[in-house]
């Protein structure tokens, strides 16, 4: 069992009979009544995130949760094809539920597949990724009063980031998966 002062972000916690992991939290005491846990979760089978309230103290089944090493090989619409490295075994997740991984994810990139209760539900990320830009509008100078600026630029997997003006076409760019910030040139 865990209980509500043993959350970490990323924790996997089993409520009502669904899996969420636990993308933020909050400890509440107001000054009159009980203290509670304000959170965001994402539920596991379909990535949705909810707003959930608990007591404090308030205890859940703890998930059991493995990464495995594998290729990301490819995503067709409905499902994202993952295979073992060592086995060479092929494992179909659906898209959905990894589609926030997948922006930073290219074909042929090796990934820890998270399965939750042995089953393959999420994608661990490194904190930050390199990538090749695809597409951005030549910057130009003196477009910005303050010498600063950004622009939006399309990298090699389709995410769209907002990079400074110097980054051109064919840049490597350093990006943070969390929030999806430029962070620097590679």
């Amino acid at each position: 069992m865990i209980s509500t002062n043993q959350f970490k972000n990323g924790n996997h916690i089993d409520v009502d009979g669904t899996v969420f992991k636990i993308v933020e939290f909050q400890h509440v005491k107001p000054g009159k009544g009980g203290a509670f846990v304000r959170t965001k979760l994402r539920r596991a089978a379909d990535g949705n995130v909810i707003d959930k309230t608990f007591r404090a103290g308030e205890k859940f089944r703890s998930v059991r949760t493995e990464a495995r090493r594998m290729q990301f090989l490819y995503a067709d619409g409905t499902d994202a094809h993952f295979m073992d490295s060592s086995t060479y075994e092929q494992l179909a997740v659906p898209q959905e539920s990894v589609a926030d991984a997948l922006r930073w994810t290219k074909p042929n990139d090796e990934v820890d597949v998270l399965f939750i209760d042995d089953e393959p539900g999420d994608l661990q990320l490194p904190s930050s990724v390199e990538l090749e830009v695809t597409e951005t509008e030549p910057g130009l100078r003196g477009d910005t009063a303050s010498g600063g600026g950004e622009k939006p630029a399309t990298l090699e997997t389709g995410a769209v980031v907002r990079v400074p003006l110097f980054v051109n076409v064919g840049d490597r760019v350093k990006v943070q998966t969390s929030s999806g910030e430029y962070m620097s040139r590679a």
